[in-house]
């Protein structure tokens, strides 16, 4: 069998001679080929030619041609925000100040829309035995992209502009799925991560309808459809499958055995749910073949395309997807990855048990990046205009898992699902944006209960002493980890000068001073024997 023969039977849970691989190269092919992302996603050239280069280093049986949802928001009026190692990101919603009918008219011509025609054309042509994925944007984050965070306001309030809103933007589904087609691509694959925030009552009301006729209207176009999803929304599985796709593909937030159960009931394919930053990012090869293994024996022969959970970082080791596709081509390999004892050394977790007790409130926000994840975006613009309103009480700090750190922070909080919003260390909003008094009263209430209505502003410092910086460092490390495991910034200072250091009266380095500057009194004279107390807090008296 071919690539494509494969993809295609297993789309139709039609027995394959192996599982089929499909690595979601999005500018992960910038990487390949020695550019960045912004110039990768300009250009058709550097599109062929990257996704070429993942084709002859991969060998993958399916493909993307560009893993971009803001192609269509583009197009259609919003501003982006461009990045090197990310897909960009929308930065403006054209519906906060315009009417739906005076957007765009909507057509291949705009923007980047030819590009992508274009590259698919000519992969189909070089690939003729390779399945072409054109991946579109789902109406309900399209809807989102326009409309902004308001939408789920609106879904309560104003349900029937929702309705005419994802109308719309099942429209332009439509329009699109239509341009990938016509240039070569066999499956359709609807990208709607935003979806993984709304209830299933929300997903059958809002997003079942314009999702069945965009299903309905690629098969009639004579392609096959997939349904991808990212984020905790094991919830909306059975709806997902409800909408007739021809397969639902979903990330490591969800267990691969639950959908396999589910979508198999509904006689749908499904695909997944490789780790994109723990393994494939940041693992080894090894790594890589044993979390291909644990998926396939999980999801079982029928109806099962391996790929990763989403978009490949950009700077995912070429080696680890190497190691996939020897293991998926050679049954040899996988009896001995098998046969492999796992070894798990036991995570180096920090100890939090203090986080969360200085004046002010850390809000933290796992994500796997805010640049090139939507539900990551969005939760981490509600939390940045939330934040200001606090003036100052409140810290506010993204931990993007792409980051060895951030990996060790995400477990030591024991957070499961990304993205989540974390209150001095506590887990409250898991894969679901806040509606913003929700959020704002989540904030209040951590403030109310920890400083008793009013935060007193501390500021400290921390002296390194030592004869040079190299001195300094083995504690300095250990400090760093200290405020990491605190949640503290106290500024730290390096003094290296023998004389400043013999002011301290320190006559041994490295040594380490703490400075701790308490406002005791504002706007009245304190009477001289309280100041004799605070005297003697400072001299131990």
């Amino acid at each position: 069998m071919t690539g494509k023969q494969l993809v295609e039977h297993a789309f139709r849970l039609e027995p394959v001679e192996r599982i089929p691989w499909v690595p979601f190269v999005g500018v992960h092919g910038g990487t390949l080929i020695g550019t960045d992302a912004q110039q990768y996603l300009k250009s058709a050239d550097l599109i062929v030619d990257g996704v070429s280069a993942a084709v002859e280093a991969y060998e993958p049986d399916g493909i993307p041609v560009i893993f971009d949802l803001q192609i269509e928001a583009e197009a259609l009026g919003c501003e982006l925000q461009w990045s090197a190692d990310n897909p960009p990101s929308v930065v403006t919603h054209p519906l906060m100040d315009k009417k739906l009918h005076e957007l765009e008219d909507y057509n291949e011509t705009l923007d980047r829309l030819p590009l992508a025609a274009e590259a698919t054309r000519r992969l189909r042509e070089k690939y003729p035995n390779l399945a072409l994925y054109g991946l579109i944007t789902g109406p309900f984050t399209l809807a989102l992209h326009l409309l902004g965070t308001d939408i789920f306001t609106q879904m309560m309030m104003q349900p029937d502009t929702i309705h005419d809103l994802l109308d719309f933007t099942r429209d332009i589904a439509v329009k699109t799925a239509d341009i990938y087609r016509n240039a070569g691509a066999d499956i359709i694959a609807v990208v709607d991560p935003m979806t993984s925030q709304i209830d299933p009552v929300s997903f059958e009301q809002f997003v079942t309808p314009p999702a069945t006729q965009l299903f309905d209207h690629i098969h009639k176009q004579g392609a096959l459809s997939s349904f991808f999803v990212c984020g905790h929304a094991q919830q909306n599985i059975e709806a997902m499958c409800k909408c007739r796709p021809d397969n639902i593909s979903i990330d490591e937030n969800i267990p691969l055995d639950y959908v396999r159960e589910i979508a198999l009931a509904h006689k749908i394919s499904f695909g997944g749910n490789m780790r994109l930053t723990i393994v494939l990012l940041m693992g080894s090869e090894e790594d890589a073949q044993r979390e291909a293994m644990d998926c396939i024996e999980a999801a079982g022969e029928t109806g099962f395309i391996l790929a990763p959970g989403c978009d490949l970082p950009m700077d995912t080791p070429p080696e680890n997807l190497k190691a996939v596709t020897q293991l998926v081509r050679d049954p040899y390999r996988q009896d001995v990855v098998r046969a492999l004892e796992v070894k798990q050394d036991a995570d180096d977790l920090l100890n939090l048990q203090d986080y969360g007790n200085r004046d002010k409130v850390i809000v933290d926000i796992i994500t796997l990046d805010s640049e090139s994840c939507a539900p990551c975006m969005y939760m981490v613009e509600a939390v940045k205009q939330v934040a200001p309103q606090f003036k100052g009480i409140v810290e506010w700090r993204e931990h993007s898992v792409k980051d060895v750190k951030a990996v060790t922070f995400m477990s030591s909080l024991y957070v499961k699902n990304i993205p989540t919003i974390c209150i001095d260390g506590q887990i409250k909003f898991v894969s679901q944006i806040p509606p913003r008094n929700k959020l704002i009263e989540a904030i209040q209430e951590r403030i109310n209960e920890k400083l008793q209505y009013k935060v007193r502003v501390k500021k400290g410092e921390l002296i390194l002493l030592g004869n040079d910086p190299a001195e300094c460092d083995e504690l300095k490390s250990a400090l760093e980890r200290a405020q990491y495991e605190l949640g503290t910034d106290l500024s730290v200072r390096c003094v290296t000068d023998a004389n400043d250091i013999a002011a301290y009266g320190v006559t041994q380095t490295p040594a380490l001073v703490t400075v701790n500057t308490i406002v005791k009194s504002q706007g009245y004279h304190p009477s001289v024997d309280v100041i004799k107390e605070w005297i003697k807090e400072i001299e131990n008296i």
